[in-house]
């Protein structure tokens, strides 16, 4: 009987250590249940907070980020499909104000590259020009006038006339050019000998059929 008794009792036990583990268990499941959405509320808040201050950031015109950088980072900031007012009002803001600096952007790298080629022509227009200025300058730094006038007689061969027009640009602004009075290459070439200086680089010239030059434009340095 007293054996009998013993086994009911060890039985008994056994159910109730049996009912708490599995009570345990449970408890340890919902903690860990609960464990885990606590980590996504607080990884949400935390996304949520370095939203906010990225896009404010770039609002405000402080962010370390460069213009590409910044754009990517409100796409990524997009993508988490935020519920939070004040972000996607934020997100809306930065878009608007990046796609007004990008479009500013684009404009400003095509007037370098405008101004850029426009630099590269003037300097292959100097480089086809040289040798005119080379026999300006030779006339201007000759020895002598006699050196002087035997230079100009050979300039003045590879001009249609020693009367073709001359013009010395004084000034340019916004694509339009100011000029000086007109002058014939003859009167110019005897002017920089008695001057005995040649202070113009050459800036455009008109050819006839035979290749002659037929009008001169200088501008002073």
């Amino acid at each position: 009987m007293f054996k009998k008794s013993l086994s009911l009792t060890t039985s008994y036990i056994l159910v109730v250590v049996s009912v708490l583990i599995l009570i345990g268990g449970l408890s340890s499941c919902k903690s860990k249940k609960k464990l885990a959405k606590e980590k996504v509320a607080a990884e949400y808040t935390a996304r949520v907070q370095q939203a906010k201050k990225d896009l404010t950031a770039i609002l405000n015109n402080t962010s370390p980020w460069p213009l590409k950088q910044q754009i990517k980072r409100v796409e990524v900031i997009k993508s988490y499909n935020i519920a939070d007012p004040e972000v996607k009002g934020l997100i809306t803001k930065a878009e608007e104000k990046l796609k007004s600096e990008q479009a500013v952007a684009a404009r400003k790298a095509a007037e370098e590259k405008l101004r850029q080629a426009e630099a590269r022509k003037q300097m292959s227009e100097q480089a086809r020009f040289e040798h005119l200025n080379s026999i300006f300058k030779q006339i201007a730094n000759a020895q002598s006038y006699a050196d002087a006038d035997d230079k100009i007689n050979k300039a003045l061969e590879i001009f249609a006339t020693p009367e073709i027009p001359v013009l010395i640009i004084i000034a340019q602004s916004e694509g339009f050019n100011d000029y000086d009075r007109p002058t014939t290459i003859k009167k110019f070439l005897n002017y920089i000998k008695d001057m005995k200086s040649y202070d113009y680089r050459v800036d455009s010239i008109k050819k006839d059929v035979h290749g002659k030059i037929t009008e001169l434009e200088l501008i002073k340095k």
